[in-house]
């Protein structure tokens, strides 16, 4: 009833003329703050996990509730609240909050997207087959063991009525890729309980304790299984190729989680130009490397270039500090914090899906605030050929490239800027996929624009030109793959490409292999955003030359990206008017 009552009052006093009740822009800040606050905590509420994993342990140990109720009660609060929003104009409000009040409304429309159009509650079985997520409590010692525990056992008690919903909710013909990547997802859950969750809590002392645990643990492994069974029996045999959003859908998805406007057509135009350019780029690097072999082949060569099993961690380590101190030396960003991120194995349960990842702890975390940069080292029992194929991965190139991106200045040093700024409750919590992403993707080229690679340990003893070069490939062949995603995301959704034909546009144009060619091909049915690594990039470097001829002889490198890494993570298109004086001068792609 609180949130109603205030709805209606916010509704009712911007429809006011200013000066009657609401006079001056500070009250009327105040009252949409006020909303907002509301609306951020009942949609926590609704999404425990998420609150968990931005720190916030008032939500431990609960699940989100997937009853047909529950699911309609939550789609009319978002229509109410985008309702409320709708009929207020961002121009009365104060800069600042104009832009966090466009911000939470487009975190309300994607999340009215997910509910109305993906349909991820009735079309998609991905989303409960990966519900009963325990691993950060295994992950973070956020509180001691025993409560930790105690927060799992009252998830994993709620399989039954998790699977339930699911099996109530689902439409009667899914498409054939969610099954079977929900499958997958299922299964290595049930694995995952079974195994590497047991061996994580072994060290539990109290019997009790222990006892719930197990019959939890069970009657999770139980559900899981059955739901892979009932997918299997009842859904792959009326699966259909029905993935596609559509070109309105997927225009509708850019337009009102992103606020990018441009056509699909256009963004796929200037991804396949990106690409044609990109793929001369690779060809030049390694024309420079070795000229008498095709560029894959040189590729090929320079993966030979790793570290030994043993040398993995401590070079990654070794690697890691190094780049940070070529931010510092080369004043590419400002580094709020001493603080490093520890280079770790990672964790067991998390191996089977990860090569390299980054950890950070939520916002909001107070207690277990240690950031981890996890590296998935070779296993024991694997033959010599498994273990030089999986180190081909980690050469010293790629896994530079891939660290930049994780750590140094992407995510981790996103995450940095952001504790350190003035981010309020909102900037927190919502966030932009094609800012992140992006981001992240845009340092790697960055860096070696900048100068970055022969003063790496691995360069002794070669020519900086040929050191050059090789980093060049290997962001390249990083870059491509973006660019193939962009690419596919637009013609599997939009133009009715087929899984088979997107798995050949990868093989054929960034030179993957037939396996990891399909996963990403599958991968596009199911996640479209997946070309925000490459928008967000492309929209961050169109900022960057308008910045710099705003600022002119005032404009550095350092400058621009404090700047960009102060605002929280908003809608790039939102950063825009922030940084720009009068964003109307500079005609933006997106």
């Amino acid at each position: 009833m609180r949130m109603i009552a205030l709805l209606l009052t916010f509704s009712c006093t911007f429809t006011i003329f200013a000066g009657e009740i609401v006079s001056r822009a500070a009250d009327r800040d105040v009252i949409f703050y006020r909303f907002a606050d509301e609306f951020v905590t009942a949609y926590l509420a609704w999404r425990p996990a998420e609150g968990v994993a931005l720190g916030l342990h008032q939500y431990d140990g609960q699940m989100t509730d997937y009853s047909r109720a529950s699911l309609d009660a939550e789609l009319a609060r978002l229509r109410r609240s985008d309702h409320t929003l709708t009929s207020i104009s961002a121009k009365t409000l104060s800069p600042r909050a104009s832009c966090d009040y466009r911000l939470l409304r487009s975190a309300i429309r994607k999340e009215l997207f997910k509910f109305e159009d993906i349909r991820s509650y009735t079309r998609n079985p991905m989303t409960y087959a990966g519900s009963l997520g325990v691993n950060i409590y295994i992950k973070r010692d956020f509180a001691p063991l025993s409560e930790r525990v105690r927060s799992i056992v009252a998830i994993l008690r709620q399989a039954p009525q998790l699977f339930a919903a699911a099996r109530a909710n689902l439409d009667g013909s899914l498409p054939r890729p969610f099954i079977e990547t929900a499958i997958q997802i299922a299964e290595g859950s049930a694995d995952f309980l079974a195994k590497d969750l047991v061996e994580a809590l072994k060290e539990i002392k109290d019997d009790s304790l222990r006892s719930q645990f197990t019959d939890a643990n069970n009657l999770a492994i139980t559900e899981l299984r059955g739901y892979v069974s009932w997918l299997k029996e009842s859904k792959l045999p009326k699966a259909n190729d029905r993935f596609a959003l559509g070109r309105s859908k997927f225009a509708k998805m850019l337009r009102e989680g992103e606020l990018i406007g441009l056509s699909p057509e256009r963004i796929l135009a200037l991804g396949l130009q990106e690409l044609r350019r990109e793929q001369q780029v690779l060809a030049e690097a390694a024309g420079k490397i070795d000229p008498a072999k095709k560029p894959i082949d040189v590729l090929k060569q320079i993966q030979k270039d790793h570290p030994t099993e043993q040398s993995l961690i401590p070079d990654t380590r070794k690697n890691l500090e190094a780049i940070r101190q070529f931010l510092i030396d080369h004043r590419i960003v400002t580094i709020p914090s001493e603080v490093r991120a520890r280079v770790e194995e990672t964790p067991q349960f998390d191996r089977a899906t990860s090569f390299a990842s980054m950890d950070t702890p939520g916002p909001f975390e107070a207690k277990a605030t240690e950031a981890y940069y996890y590296v998935t080292p070779v296993e024991t029992d694997w033959t010599p050929q498994q273990k030089e194929e999986w180190l081909t991965a980690f050469n010293y190139y790629t896994t530079d490239i891939v660290t930049i991106h994780e750590a140094y200045p992407g995510h981790y040093a996103q995450f940095l800027c952001l504790n350190a700024s003035s981010a309020n409750r909102i900037e927190k919590v919502f966030n932009s996929y094609a800012f992140v992403e992006g981001w992240a993707h845009y340092t790697e080229a960055m860096m070696l624009d900048e100068g970055f690679g022969p003063n790496m340990p691995s360069a002794s003893g070669q020519s900086p030109s040929l050191i050059a070069s090789k980093y060049r490939l290997a962001q390249s062949d990083e870059a491509l793959l973006r660019l193939c995603r962009l690419c596919c995301a637009i013609k599997l959704h939009c133009q009715g490409m087929t899984v088979d034909e997107a798995t050949r546009f990868f093989q054929e144009n960034c030179y993957y292999e037939e396996k990891p060619a399909r996963q990403e091909a599958v991968r596009g049915t199911f996640d479209p955003e997946y070309l925000y690594y490459t928008l967000g990039k492309l929209q961050i470097l169109k900022l960057r030359r308008d910045w710099q001829t705003q600022e002119g002889s005032h404009f550095s490198l350092q400058r621009f990206h404090d700047e960009v890494l102060r605002h929280g993570a908003p809608p790039l298109r939102l950063l825009r008017e922030l940084m720009l004086k009068d964003s109307s001068k500079w005609p933006q792609l997106f």
